[in-house]
């Protein structure tokens, strides 16, 4: 209880209504920008090397560097934020909150949610694309033709339906992803605006710059490889963009309706399961569908291409390094 007390004396200290409000608008323009910044660039980057010689090299190494800024993100940064809320003074002194690790369920739950989403979601496109009389009578009509052509229109309709069922793979990933990482950003943006604590506000909006750079390049690399259409990719990135500052305005609009700050129980228990739900989420994506999808089931990583799996490995540290630095400040 006496340590409670420090931090609500500290707190005090360092709250001002006025000057945390200034912060917080700037740091709505300042976010978005760095946040556009950051989506970009993978985006960008991709169309540049589009039909060149290194083009799937190019977005396999920008994906593994993605990999690695969302595993750090989830590890590093959401889920122990989210251990931190549950374990606040005033929460885990409560009845059913100090009797269960209720952070750590619920992240199982997020990567538990995460399989479901990409079983029924790989069932459904499988189906779609590999069974129905549609389909049969377009393999017949192949068949068919297979007599007449010396056996070669099969092998090409089944890589057609390869090449078609995993690009529809690499959308919903990117899909799922950005709702791991939507989830997270409102919770990062809402948790700032509802502070009054100018303090830790500060310091905050260039940590938060740079996170969002980092965490955008990783999003921007899982949709530059999936292959949307220009207005797709346009409004993920825009989504991806606005979704801070807009948590920030909603922070402070609810600090002006309830009184709540982020420092309340009820704040400290929604930060901590939203946070853990996204935690289970991009932990799953992460693993599963970028790290062993690229490492284990990508053809440039086997045979000859040794250089590209160390250069791949390389990018994936380098990515979990960058985020993982950035613990240092937010």
């Amino acid at each position: 209880m006496a340590a409670c007390e420090g931090d609500l004396a500290r707190s005090m200290a360092c709250r001002d209504g006025h000057a945390a409000a200034q912060l917080k608008l700037l740091s709505v323009f300042v976010i978005f920008f760095t946040s556009v910044a950051g989506i970009s660039v993978p985006v960008l980057l991709a169309r540049y090397f589009q039909g060149k010689p290194l083009y799937d090299k190019a977005i396999l190494l920008i994906k593994c560097f993605a990999a690695g800024v969302i595993l750090s993100t989830s590890l590093v940064h959401v889920l122990p934020d989210a251990f931190a809320s549950l374990a606040d003074c005033q929460i885990a002194s409560r009845h059913p909150w100090r009797d269960f690790p209720f952070a750590g369920l619920v992240t199982l739950f997020g990567a538990v949610m995460a399989l479901f989403v990409d079983i029924a979601a790989s069932a459904h496109a499988e189906h779609g694309h590999g069974h129905g009389p549609a389909r049969e009578e377009q393999y017949l009509r192949v068949g068919t033709q297979e007599e007449l052509s010396g056996k070669k229109v099969m092998d090409v309709e089944k890589v057609e339906n390869g090449e078609e069922l995993l690009k529809i793979k690499q959308k919903l990933i990117s899909k799922v992803l950005e709702i791991g990482i939507i989830f997270h950003s409102v919770i990062i943006g809402v948790t700032m605006g509802m502070s009054q604590n100018r303090c830790t506000i500060r310091p905050l909006v260039a940590a938060l710059s740079f996170h969002q750079i980092f965490e955008g390049m990783g999003l921007g690399g899982c949709i530059a490889q999936a292959g949307f259409s220009i207005g797709t990719v346009a409004y993920m990135c825009f989504m991806f963009a606005v979704t801070t500052p807009m948590g920030i305005v909603l922070g402070m609009i609810v600090f002006a309706a309830t009184g709540y700050d982020d420092s309340s129980p009820n704040a400290l228990i929604m930060e901590g399961l939203l946070g853990s739900l996204s935690s289970g989420i991009l932990i799953y994506m992460a693993l599963v569908d970028l790290i062993a999808m690229d490492f284990f089931h990508n053809k440039m990583m086997t045979g000859s291409h040794i250089w590209l799996k160390k250069a791949c490995f390389i990018a994936l540290l380098l990515g979990s390094a960058s985020m993982s630095i950035l613990a240092i400040w937010a």
